[in-house]
């Protein structure tokens, strides 16, 4: 089944995928897995907003990689991540990278 056929919900407010890279052992496998995700996630929807370092960080923030992604709904964040082609690329990061994703819904 393809990433796309997963998401069969209503569209509601859009959301945002949204993954802090605390450490990266193995840049090789997140470039491995970043040939895979990429073709995934957009095949699932997803919408690259922002990839990279903090231009500044503020307050308590940290400076790590950041990587936002916009789906059109909660739902579809969520199948996307959960679709076997991304699986795939998760399975090659296995303990390379350690990171910190979230889905949250954006605001009306």
């Amino acid at each position: 089944m393809e990433c796309a056929e997963l998401v069969t919900e209503v569209l509601m407010a859009k959301a945002y995928w949204i993954a802090s890279y605390r450490s990266i052992k193995d840049p090789a496998a997140l470039d491995a897995y970043a040939k895979l995700a990429g073709p995934a996630i957009g095949a699932a929807g997803g919408r690259v907003v922002v990839r990279g370092m903090p231009a500044k960080t503020l307050e308590a923030g940290l400076d790590l990689r950041t990587v936002v992604i916009e789906f059109d709904s909660v739902a579809s964040a969520i199948a996307a991540y959960d679709c076997p082609d991304y699986r795939a690329a998760r399975e090659l990061l296995g303990d390379s990278v350690e990171r910190d994703i979230r889905i949250v819904e954006g605001a009306d």
